[in-house]
């Protein structure tokens, strides 16, 4: 439909808008001429998440983006209100942990690589003329801004730029998605009690905890290069000979240090999402002061350590071993403790078919954590290569390098990707095992048509690989296990021996020494080469629309849910599209309840999903006056395994129950949607079709004279089966319509609404 040049927008803007054909643009002026013919419509979103350049940037937010996932994977529970509180409270500590490390990683690059080691190394420094303001020569003398101190002042800057521009971006994209309000909420006679939580008023309006998490998170980024730049200083004035002055400053700046953190700390743990009503309220004062109040200390910070103090010099690296192992080790501890509530939520209301028997939010935590240290690591140890020259910090090169517990980091990432390729090689065999076992099952299919072996590989392969999207649970898994056994035994290695692994090994048997050299040089390049490739993406994506729109498919289901977790995520894109699309419905509907107006929404993809959740946000009775078509859905084989508590079978059962009637689409070729597998009580037609033949004929016939391609996840709108489910609920939701009043306006024409998923504009779904 959106590739007719005819069609024309209805309503929106440019970045999510309704589309009609040109000919059916007043449909609503002209009822007599659509008397019994639906008017198809069709709502874009693709700009949403796939929109302008920026969006590429997105990238380097993404630990940010899988530790917000995790919230949403609480298990479904019964009657646990203070363990679901607990396990949100997690997760967002989880998250504030995630933004400290990032600024710490950046505080590691600016102020202890270059502004310590690089510009009080003369050897170093030679080599970097933008560093000569800064540097010293082989006596220890230089300029004003040569001082240790003034150094770390000067460099801190970079991080608090990093922190602000992180705030930046998330009042920018609170404004635009936060900011939709949703449709008002009124007491309906027909509401039903148990609801599930996609229905509440205040589910996807979000502001007031958005707002409160990026004050709070904005002060632990400036209170971290706090941290960074004034523990230096306060070091150097506590090893006696120095200003007394000074030595008490730096004693009020840690005590207030120390009880901002704790307040910060609070702030993320004293309130979570209020979705039971619209909460409009914003903490004003504490939005205002917080990130204010930790600006200035940091500014206060900056002033004493940039003090002259005669005789201070910088030798070897910043203390960071200990700062990365703490956050290192608070990351693991809180992974283990949501871990344990996940398990006893899990427990109250088993559910076989849900993703890792319930540890899927923390697993997920976990590779929130492996991705914010590869990135973290990969920044400082590239940083410091190109800074030693040498390739070979703190191996006879010019710098120390960063810090022990980084390299120890890295060094787990080559028997990670052994476990992993192993893994996946199995998946590989089990895969081509089931593929061939599926081979005389094929031609049973297609009666009557001669046999092609060929083809018959070729559509059993596409068969078992769809399959493999089934297995992602155990892949997670594994790895997000295996990933917080080696970290604990990297953080071990670190703190023990305080060297690298090379170096710890020397002395143990060839092997082992072996195994660690070839480890730890393998895990610099791989850990260097994935933030390149973050960066190398990043910037294609910017440029390559393709690219971009690529991205856009991968934050379909990443920012498909509301920040609850970390403010400085991508923003949510439901929280404009699902306002949208109710109101759009409800509009139509209630404006024509007197005169029969009714509707069919359809959704491929993700836009089932967001058909779902916009038919969950209308009034009971509105509700009732819809259909919904879903194809190539994930609500059940991913949202519902995923995300049990609000994608639950007890969830999708009551969506069936509180519409009209429901229609699901899905192929055994298609690695993404699948059946909804929800059973209706009583008589009543049920919400699964059978599989639809993929490809829709065998070999040659004359009805398709060429090969018919094996469609997978795309073009079911050119099975002859949508057309006649459509046909089917447009027909029995008129059947169910009663007749209007004889001075009533003659009743307007059925509406079908497509919600397009994340496709360049100009193609329908």
């Amino acid at each position: 439909m959106l590739g007719d040049p005819r069609t024309v927008r209805v309503s929106g803007d440019e970045t999510a808008a309704v589309f009609r054909r040109a000919e059916d643009a007043d449909a609503e002026q002209r009822p007599d001429d659509y008397r019994g013919k639906p008017v198809p419509e069709a709502y874009v979103w693709c700009n949403l998440t796939s929109g302008n350049g920026s969006r590429a940037l997105w990238l380097l937010l993404l630990p940010f983006m899988v530790v917000n996932l995790a919230h949403w994977m609480r298990p479904r529970s019964r009657r646990m209100k203070k363990t679901v509180r607990t396990y949100g409270l997690l997760v967002r500590l989880v998250g504030l942990t995630l933004t400290v490390l990032l600024v710490a990683a950046a505080c590691e690059v600016a102020i202890d690589l270059a502004a310590w080691q690089c510009a009080g190394t003369p050897q170093c420094a030679a080599d970097r003329s933008w560093l000569g303001f800064l540097a010293t020569d082989a006596t220890g003398h230089g300029g004003w801004w040569s001082q240790p101190g003034r150094r770390l002042a000067l460099a801190g800057l970079v991080p608090a730029a990093l922190t602000g521009l992180l705030w930046y971006l998330s009042q920018r994209t609170w404004s635009a998605y936060e900011s939709q309000t949703p449709l008002p909420h009124q007491d309906d006679p027909e509401e039903e009690t148990g609801r599930t939580a996609l229905a509440r008023p205040g589910f996807w309006y979000g502001r007031r905890l958005v707002a409160r998490l990026r004050a709070a998170h904005t002060a632990a980024g400036f209170l971290t290069v706090a941290a960074a730049v004034g523990a230096s200083a306060a070091r150097q004035d506590r090893r006696g000979g120095g200003s007394a002055l000074l030595d008490a400053f730096g004693w009020i700046l840690d005590v207030t240090l120390v009880l901002a953190s704790g307040f910060v700390v609070w702030v993320v743990c004293r309130r979570g999402r209020s979705e039971n009503r619209l909460d409009r309220h914003l903490d004003e004062k504490l939005v205002r002061w917080l990130p204010l109040g930790a600006l200035v200390l940091l500014a206060s910070t900056l002033v004493y350590a940039g003090w002259s103090r005669p005789g201070w010099t910088s030798q070897g690296r910043l203390p960071g071993n200990a700062t990365f192992g703490g956050i290192a080790l608070v990351q693991g501890l809180l992974v283990v403790a949501l871990a344990v509530v996940a398990r006893v939520l899990y427990r109250t209301a088993p559910d076989r078919r849900t993703a890792i028997r319930g540890f899927g939010g923390p697993a997920v935590a976990m590779l929130s954590c492996a991705l914010g240290g590869v990135m973290s690591g990969g920044g400082a140890q590239r940083v410091a290569d190109w800074l030693d020259g040498s390739g070979q910090p703190g191996s006879g090169g010019t710098i120390d390098g960063p810090p022990v517990l980084l390299t120890w980091q890295a060094s787990v990432i080559p028997p990670l990707l052994v476990v992993v390729a192993a893994l996946c090689g199995w998946l590989g065999f089990r895969t081509w095992q089931r593929a061939r076992q599926d081979q005389p099952n094929v031609p049973l299919d297609y009666p009557g048509e001669p046999k092609d072996t060929a083809r018959t590989r070729r559509i059993a392969g596409t068969r078992a690989r769809a399959a493999l999207t089934d297995r992602a649970p155990l892949l997670v898994g594994i790895t997000s296990s295996v990933t917080l056994l080696l970290g604990t035994g990297a953080l071990v290695g670190a703190w023990v021996s305080e060297q690298v692994p090379s170096e710890a090994a020397q002395g143990l048997p060839l092997f082992f020494e072996g195994a660690a050299e070839t480890s730890q040089a393998l895990g610099s390049w791989l850990i260097g080469f994935g933030f390149i490739l973050f960066v190398t993406w990043g910037r294609r994506a910017y440029r390559d629309p393709s690219a971009r729109r690529t991205i856009g498919i991968l934050w379909d289901v990443g920012t498909f849910w509301p920040r609850a977790a970390h403010p400085f995520a991508p923003p949510c894109y439901a929280e404009r599209a699902v306002p949208d699309l109710t109101w759009r419905m409800h509009t139509w509907t209630r404006a024509t309840r007197a005169t029969g107006g009714r509707l069919v929404i359809s959704g491929h993809s993700q836009g089932s999903v967001l058909a779902a959740a916009a038919a969950w946000q209308l009034w009971p009775s509105v509700r009732k006056r819809v259909a919904l078509l879903t194809y190539g859905s994930p609500l059940e084989r991913l949202y519902g395994r995923w995300f049990p508590a609000h994608f639950g079978p007890a969830a999708l059962s009551s969506l069936h129950r509180e519409v009209d009637c429901w229609r699901n689409l899905h192929r055994t070729t298609d690695p993404i949607g699948g059946p909804v597998r929800v059973h209706p009580e009583g008589e009543g037609p049920q919400v699964d079709r059978d599989a639809l033949k993929d490809p829709l004929a065998y070999g040659r016939t004359e009805e398709h004279p060429l090969p018919a391609p094996i469609l997978g996840h795309s073009d079911y709108q050119a099975d002859p089966a949508f057309a006649e489910e459509r046909a089917r609920l447009l027909a029995r939701l008129k059947s169910g319509v009663p007749s209007p009043r004889p001075e009533a306006s003659p009743p307007r024409p059925e509406t079908t609404v497509t919600a397009a998923p994340a496709d360049p504009p100009g193609t329908a779904e």
